[in-house]
């Protein structure tokens, strides 16, 4: 394919990597030919880094497939799902999921990725449901527009929210960035 056709969400292989694209931008300079710059995640380490081609370069569409599995558990060194159909289950090294373990829970269904049956990783929902397990008691006063408080959910992740969000409630979470999103209803 075209390095021209990237577009965020589209997987490729270059160099021996497979790549999954967050952003892309084309740049022309004068008569210079173009240049795509994309944002990508190596899906294999998920180190973060950006790419510059020349336009009209190729690239090669990577196949990624997903399965729908379940989380059962962390045990410390490896993450193990369930295929909910067939009762498979596979381990992946903690490490490799040290951003997504910030939003799983016991029981969570995510999809799991695999390039030509090489388990890659697995991808969220864009928002999960967390519970509030701590938060700051908020201050009498403190009502300046849009003043936050910290609060940890059930993962352990560390948030900021609204100071009208109390221990015990259901959020959503953001699973880019990590930030509250809203109340879950």
């Amino acid at each position: 394919m075209q390095v021209n056709d990237l577009r965020p969400g589209t997987t490729f292989s270059y160099e021996g990597n497979i790549f999954l694209v967050i952003e892309q931008a084309f740049t022309k300079t004068g008569r210079a030919q173009g240049h795509v710059k994309v944002k990508v995640k190596n899906l294999r380490t998920g180190a973060r880094t950006e790419l510059t081609f020349t336009g009209g370069d190729k690239v090669e569409k990577a196949m990624i497939e997903k399965k729908d599995m379940q989380f059962l558990y962390n045990d410390g060194s490896n993450c193990v799902f369930m295929d909910t159909e067939t009762y498979e289950q596979v381990e992946i090294d903690s490490k490799k999921l040290e951003w997504e373990l910030k939003f799983l829970t016991d029981g969570s269904m995510i999809k799991l990725t695999e390039y030509e049956g090489e388990v890659l990783g697995i991808s969220l929902d864009d928002k999960v449901e967390l519970e509030i397990t701590e938060a700051e008691p908020a201050v009498k006063g403190d009502t300046s527009s849009g003043a936050q408080k910290k609060a940890i959910v059930s993962t352990g992740h560390e948030i900021l929210v609204p100071l009208f969000i109390k221990e015990g409630e259901k959020v959503l979470v953001n699973t880019n960035d990590g930030k509250y999103a809203g109340r879950s209803n």
